[in-house]
Parts: C-alpha cells; sequence; structure tokens
C-alpha cells in the first residue's frame, strides 16, 4: 500500500507529464503562424466591431452632448423611447424598406438567374450578368444622385416616357406614397444584380441528371423547380435573405439623397433619425439607445432566421 502510486504523488504527475504528446519545434512555429494570421482579423474585430458596440452601450446610459462629459443617466435614454412618435414611424419606414427588399429583390434577382441560365452562347450570358451586376459597383450615393434627377416631376425622364403612355406628371419626391416609393425602386435596382449573381452561381451548381429524371417521370417545369431547384439552390436563398434583411435595416444613403427623409418623416429611416439625433440634435446618449434597439431587431430577426432554416434549406449529404 505505501509504494502504491496516487493521483497526488510526485510520480503519478511525472508519469503523467511523461505520457503527454511532446509538441515538437515545427508545430509550435505553424501554431505562431496561425495566430499571427488571424491576429488583424481578431484585433480590427475588437477594435471596430466590439469596441463601438460596447461603447454605444455606455453611451446609451449617459446623457452626453459630445461637448460636456458624459453624465450617467441609466435607463432614461431607453424610457424616452417609447414616448417619441417619430421612432414609431421610422421603424415603420424601415420594416417597409426590409419587406419590400426581401421580396423584390430576391424574387427579380432569381427571375434574372433563372433567364440567365436558360441556353444561351457563354458570351451572351457573360454580357447579362456584367450588365445586371455592375449597379452594384457604384456607389449608393451617385446612384442616388441620378435617380433624383430622372425623378423629377416637370424635367425627369420617368414623367416623360409616362407621358407618352397618357400618364399625368408623378410627383416622385415629395409625396408621402410615392417618395417611399422611390427609395424601394432605387434600392432594389442597384441590389438586385448582387442576389442575381448568387442565384446563378447556385443554380450552375444544380445537377442537370435531376431536372432530366423528373422531366422523364413526367413532371412539368413549375414542378421541376418548386421541387428540384428551389431545395437544391435554398442555401443560395438564405444567404441573399439574411444579407438582403441586414442591410435594409441600415438603409441610409439613398434616402437622404433622394428625399433627405421626407416629405416629413415619410421615408426617414432609423439609421437616419439616430444620425440626426447624433450630429444634428447633438443627442449623443440617445441616438445610441436608439442605435442599440436597430442592434438587437437585426440580432433577433437574424436569429430567427438561423432558428427556421432546418425546416426549408436543404444540406446535401
Amino acid at each position: 500500500m505505501a509504494n502504491q502510486l496516487t493521483a497526488d504523488s510526485p510520480k503519478a504527475w511525472l508519469l503523467t507529464r511523461r505520457s503527454r504528446p511532446v509538441r515538437s519545434q515545427a508545430e509550435r512555429r505553424e501554431t505562431r503562424t496561425a495566430y499571427l494570421f488571424i491576429a488583424p482579423s481578431a484585433i480590427g474585430f475588437v477594435v471596430f466591431v466590439l469596441g463601438p458596440l460596447v461603447a454605444a452601450f455606455w453611451f446609451s446610459l449617459t446623457k452626453y452632448d459630445i461637448i460636456s462629459p458624459p453624465t450617467f443617466v441609466g435607463l432614461d435614454n431607453y424610457i424616452r423611447l417609447f414616448s417619441d412618435s417619430r421612432l414609431g414611424t421610422v421603424y415603420l419606414n424601415t420594416i417597409i424598406y426590409v419587406v419590400a427588399a426581401v421580396v423584390l429583390i430576391n424574387g427579380l434577382g432569381l427571375l434574372l438567374a433563372v433567364l440567365i441560365n436558360q441556353h444561351m452562347p457563354r458570351w451572351l450570358t457573360y454580357i447579362f450578368r456584367s450588365v445586371y451586376f455592375f449597379p452594384a459597383l457604384v456607389a449608393l450615393a451617385y446612384i442616388a444622385i441620378i435617380w433624383q434627377a430622372l425623378f423629377q416631376k416637370d424635367t425627369g425622364i420617368v414623367n416623360y416616357y409616362l407621358s407618352f403612355l397618357g400618364v399625368e406628371p408623378i410627383n416622385w419626391l415629395n409625396s408621402d406614397a410615392m417618395s417611399r416609393i422611390s427609395v424601394i425602386i432605387v434600392d432594389v435596382w442597384r441590389n438586385v444584380g448582387f442576389t442575381m449573381l448568387i442565384f446563378v452561381s447556385a443554380l450552375q451548381e444544380v445537377p442537370k441528371e435531376l431536372d432530366e429524371a423528373a422531366q422523364i417521370d413526367g413532371a412539368g417545369p413549375i414542378t421541376v423547380f418548386r421541387k428540384i431547384t428551389v431545395p437544391m439552390i435554398s442555401q443560395a436563398i438564405f444567404f441573399n435573405i439574411t444579407i438582403t434583411i441586414i442591410g435594409a435595416f441600415q438603409i441610409y444613403e439613398s434616402v437622404i439623397v433622394l428625399t433627405n427623409g421626407g416629405p416629413g418623416d415619410s421615408t426617414r429611416s432609423v439609421v437616419m433619425y439616430l444620425a440626426e439625433k447624433a450630429f444634428s440634435d447633438f443627442d449623443l446618449g440617445y441616438a445610441s439607445a436608439i442605435s442599440m434597439t436597430l442592434f438587437a431587431v437585426i440580432l433577433a430577426v437574424t436569429i430567427v432566421q438561423f432558428r427556421v432554416r432546418r425546416a426549408w434549406v436543404h444540406y446535401e449529404q
């Protein structure tokens, strides 16, 4: 019994240490190299994402006008959110933008992708893909300036061509309903090419044998598309919907250039409203509280998407 090793004895500890695999100098060097490669991304995340997020949360608990030091006020800014009638309006506008973006950008993007994926010369396919994707490469502010000129009531090209159809001049940018539609049109026109490109790549990965087998069994084009094509590209659909929702919640440039949020608050987005509170009213504490609500909404929607994806996203085994 006296010679029996116990877990706390020095001999047992020494035997345990010896039984562990000894890492070679090359393995340690590879580990250090791996840490060096991921260090820029980790530092960038901490400095540009995590740091500002923590700072915004802290400022949301303070009264801060940029000039004087921040004063801690607890949850006062969050309580103030419930009495802000303008915040409800801008959130409603933003939700409308999100729904329109998800339906129109992804719907039209999928339609264009299906048309481009049809049998046609390869050079023609490249031309169509480049033409539809080109607006996504141009800064949104420049695109909004161009569309602002096109949407002018008296001198705009859009109303000029509509006049040939007997349509009276439309006040695209200065009416509550049409100004919101104008923002949606610009957003869809600019971003539909990106979703189209993702869908084209996904469609090209669908095995042709599945379509041919379904057609031999008597399935029509709509049935083949619904039962085979859509499940096979469901990962691309999920990706595009997620990216579109996050981007639509942060819509800003096109609104401020086209309508400056007007008339009234009919086109003002949440990001535009919090920017106004922060840099026009110098109410940085309240603006930070608004930004935290937007962060919570985007996070909640993203979590729900990842929860429900198991029910409709198809993964090949």
